[in-house]
């Protein structure tokens, strides 16, 4: 049986064996009980008629500025839609007895983060005219519009059509945009797995022609066959995310990823990928059963079998991962409720193929290397830093310039930053005059903040607790302070804030992090991997700015005085007993 086929049930096992191996585990949660045992988000599925619900509808509704049916909010994300409002404004629109000013953001599918400049000058175009003249460079390596009017939606996402872009699954329960480092330094095989990443998107998402309709006004067609053969009609049971890596960097932190594949070349270029499954950084707050988890190495896959693989991956998780409480939901928690050896074995079954053993690699880091760096292609590169992915009117005005002019590509890094690619040295001269009459043309950005990382939270988010993006920058200057203090200002840490515990920004990976838990308060956690390679652990719970900076006062001067050569920050607090290591991520709230 193709893994693209219909999903598995406990009577379709295609051997005695893989019989015996799904009777043999709990299927109570999963695809196979009826819908009124699952969870009611997997009922809404069900009948959306492939994602189309009433959307058409609800967006005529003139009398209000959001979607009137609660269904099609949530369908909306599977479309790169969701619905929210300016939190700022709350408090005083209820008190003039309106409505909430709702909004909507809009995320661009953008496998591998690479865009051309028409494209730039496209989303450009339409961040003026429709997004409050502002975009975001989000920690998955894509645009994100805000402050985007219901009325003013389908303009958009038709502009975004007009350049080759779209939105489809930038949310919802299906298989997240595809993330590819880009890293100039691990360019050797870039262009090669970039455009694997993009195949593996289109691959992968929804097949429904709801959005067509919906979004282009196309007509419906008629079909002698389910619409998503692979997908069927509830989808994943919660989202699902991909990532390339290229070794020595792990930008896109292939590890925080449901499935990873980590480039492995040799003499005669690239032979395969290492194979990683079960990252998430996802918690709930108060819920010790909810974790983080750092991926799994299983295995290698020759490079013609990525396709393959992503699909058995993607197949074992629909069929047994957890539709009654979506807490659990995430394939984590299906990896280690059914067991890694147990997932592996079916991943192979139903991949019609074994895992070869896992090749040899080095990560040495998950940042942005600033400023030129030249690749063996004869090509340049220009990293520009880009606080917290925020492109304001100013950095706007700047890379419309730049776009203008440029004749590679731009891609955006999961870092927040961007990379101006590709460029021929001739052209060289021309960008720096560019990125010098716009203020760009030094990178004078502390270690620590060129390191930062942080979502949107307030006020735009619903979900947020606490600020994020716009208090971080405050609060690193603060932590530049101490570090000066020490001496220690040239001193690259990982530090990365959420405004939930939801970890958008991946911060139980960095060697700092921060979540928020209400306004002006954080969970602050010590002891991640400089490059990804381990989780960190809560230090303080629930604590303001001033005891953040006290703790941060006394951890960084005893990282000063007791410290190792070479010793990374979030070595050091393990080392120093300031922090137990985390070996497992479902240790992590122990």
């Amino acid at each position: 049986m193709s893994a693209r086929s219909r999903p598995i049930t406990a009577t379709s096992a295609t051997s005695i064996e893989g019989l015996i191996m799904t009777r043999s585990i709990d299927r109570s949660r999963d695809l196979s009980q009826p819908l009124d045992r699952l969870s009611a988000d997997e009922r809404m599925k069900d009948a959306s008629d492939y994602l189309r619900g009433t959307i058409d509808e609800g967006l005529l509704d003139r009398i209000t500025g959001a979607m009137p049916c609660a269904d099609d909010v949530k369908l909306m994300k599977f479309h790169g839609i969701y619905q929210q409002d300016d939190r700022d404004l709350r408090d005083e629109r209820r008190r003039q007895k309106l409505e909430p000013a709702y909004q909507f953001m809009i995320r661009v599918r953008l496998p591998g983060g690479v865009c051309t400049p028409a494209q730039w000058l496209k989303l450009d175009e339409l961040a003026r005219a429709h997004g409050g003249e502002t975009l975001r460079v989000t920690t998955r390596q894509t645009f994100q519009f805000h402050w985007v009017l219901k009325n003013r939606l389908q303009p958009v996402i038709q502009g975004l059509h007009d350049a080759l872009l779209d939105t489809i699954a930038a949310c919802g329960d299906d298989s997240r945009g595809v993330m590819c480092t880009v890293d100039p330094q691990a360019s050797r095989f870039h262009a090669e797995v970039a455009a694997m990443a993009k195949r593996v998107s289109d691959h992968v998402i929804p097949k429904t022609r709801a959005y067509h309709e919906i979004w282009y006004g196309e007509e419906r067609i008629a079909s002698s066959g389910p619409e998503d053969p692979f997908y069927g009609r509830t989808y994943m049971p919660r989202k699902f995310k991909i990532g390339f890596a290229l070794p020595p960097s792990n930008d896109i932190d292939v590890y925080a990823q449901d499935l990873g594949f980590i480039a492995i070349g040799g003499p005669d270029g690239l032979e395969g990928f290492n194979v990683v499954i079960g990252g998430g950084m996802g918690r709930t707050d108060q819920a010790p059963e909810t974790y983080p988890r750092l991926a799994s190495l299983i295995g290698f896959v020759p490079a013609s079998q990525v396709i393959a693989c992503a699909d058995a991956v993607m197949a074992v998780q629909r069929d047994y991962g957890d539709r009654k409480d979506r807490q659990r939901a995430r394939f984590k928690y299906t990896i280690d409720d059914k067991g890694q050896d147990w997932i592996k074995a079916e991943i192979e079954r139903v991949m019609d193929a074994p895992f070869g053993e896992p090749r040899s690699f080095i990560f040495t880091s998950n940042g942005d290397t600033p400023g030129w760096s030249a690749t063996t292609d004869g090509r340049q590169h220009r990293t520009i830093f880009v606080e917290n992915g925020r492109l304001d009117r100013k950095l706007l005005d700047a890379f419309r310039d730049l776009a203008r002019i440029h004749r590679g590509t731009f891609r955006l890094t999961p870092n927040q930053n961007l990379i101006v690619a590709g460029v021929k040295p001739e052209d060289r001269p021309a960008i720096d005059a560019v990125l010098g009459d716009h203020g760009l043309g030094t990178d004078t950005f502390s270690a620590l903040r060129r390191n930062a990382i942080a979502c949107v939270a307030l006020p735009t988010c619903g979900l947020a607790m606490a600020e994020s993006e716009r208090y971080m920058p405050s609060l690193i200057a603060r932590i530049e302070s101490i570090l000066a203090s020490h001496g220690l200002s040239a001193e690259p840490i990982t530090i990365r804030m959420s405004g939930c515990p939801n970890g958008c920004s991946r911060p139980y990976i960095a060697e700092i992090g921060l979540t928020g838990r209400a306004p002006g308060k954080y969970n602050l956690y010590l002891g991640g991997g400089f490059h990804g390679q381990r989780l960190n652990r809560m230090v303080r719970e629930n604590v303001g700015e001033a005891a953040i900076l006290e703790l941060m006062d006394d951890v960084i001067g005893r990282y000063s005085r007791e410290r190792k050569p070479d010793e990374r920050f979030g070595d050091f607090t393990i080392r120093a007993g300031i922090v137990r290591e985390v070996t497992e991520g479902c240790f992590f709230n122990d």
